[in-house]
């Protein structure tokens, strides 16, 4: 087994082709195709079933990938660093749902260092890919949540990627609106209230499901639902359409303003109330990086000060532009 042919099992992987991986690899079909039954051969599974429309990751093939991509990205560093010298940047990466509060903790992470001997990335994006992101170590960090009804679904992925959930916070449900809707001067709101508007939800895409969910009560009757997979659209339609979603009611004031507030959800016998559990993800076999123990400082103390002016379950709070939970 060499490094060459994980890099090779991975470009496949990715590309579910193994005409796309010869030619993003620069070699022949016939020498990649040999060189992954070697590997193969070498370490007694199959890693990738042929079929007319490509190939496809057996379930031993998906074992095996994580650990070559995590093999692959530490032997990536250590040529970095021992052929190049200490003149490259330290990379840091956090994948999260939408939580302006993740960005918020993530700015005063990157104060603290001279960015340009560091490298930083954060991604918001879908659920399932928080948990590739982590999983495959393009981030060191991933933000999500767990409530009574994705908890075993989620943590079931968690476990089979050797991820595992940190607690950060709880937060009962809040309606999320911008300050002109007909609703927003409401102490409480329930799901008869919202009836006549759309709830605004993050798509999570192909793989998508209730237990991939970003917002809370996915699982409830919307009579309206528009999709969205951009944060600032999302923000336009809750304008223009009067939309809502559902959230933990951390909304980032210091970043945001005060075009949206967040305001309690009343639950009812059709539709109780659930808490969610917002925490972190990382892997269960890796020691934390001095930026990712830093990072999780920065969250915990954001959140500390949240968990001070609302009491466990919160206080209605106004958010603006970008902001969402």
């Amino acid at each position: 087994m060499t490094i060459q042919q994980l890099h090779y099992a991975i470009a496949i992987s990715e590309t579910g082709s193994i005409n796309k991986a010869s030619e993003i690899l620069y070699i022949s079909q016939p020498s990649l195709t040999s060189a992954i039954q070697e590997l193969e051969k070498d370490i007694g599974i199959r890693i990738f079933e042929r079929t007319g429309r490509g190939v496809t990751v057996t379930n031993d093939g998906k074992e095996f990938l994580l650990h070559a991509r995590h093999v692959c990205s530490q032997y990536e560093q250590l040529v970095e660093r021992y052929e190049h010298g200490e003149n490259i940047k330290i990379k840091f990466g956090v994948s999260t749902q939408h939580y302006s509060f993740a960005v918020k903790a993530f700015v005063e992470l990157v104060k603290k260092y001279d960015t340009t001997k560091y490298e930083f990335a954060i991604m918001e994006t879908k659920t399932k890919d928080v948990i590739s992101d982590v999983a495959t170590l393009k981030s060191e960090i991933g933000i999500l949540y767990l409530s009574d009804f994705n908890r075993t679904a989620i943590t079931k992925l968690l476990r089979s990627n050797n991820l595992e959930f940190h607690p950060l916070i709880d937060c009962q449900a809040f309606v999320y609106l911008w300050k002109g809707h007909p609703l927003a001067k409401r102490k409480s709101i329930c799901f008869e209230d919202l009836a006549a508007y759309p709830c605004v939800a993050f798509d999570q895409g192909d793989t998508g499901s209730f237990y991939f969910s970003e917002e809370i009560l996915s699982t409830n009757e919307y009579p309206r639902m528009i999709r969205t997979n951009d944060r600032a659209t999302n923000l336009n339609l809750m304008v223009g359409l009067n939309g809502y979603t559902l959230c933990s009611g951390i909304i980032c004031e210091e970043l945001n303003g005060d075009d949206y507030i967040a305001v309690p959800f009343r639950a009812d016998e059709e539709n109780p109330n659930s808490a969610m559990e917002i925490g972190y993800i990382a892997r269960r076999d890796s020691v934390l990086s001095k930026m990712a123990v830093s990072y999780i400082e920065e969250l915990e103390k954001y959140l500390s000060g949240v968990k001070r002016g609302r009491g466990a379950v919160g206080k209605r709070k106004s958010g603006g532009k970008g902001g969402r939970k």
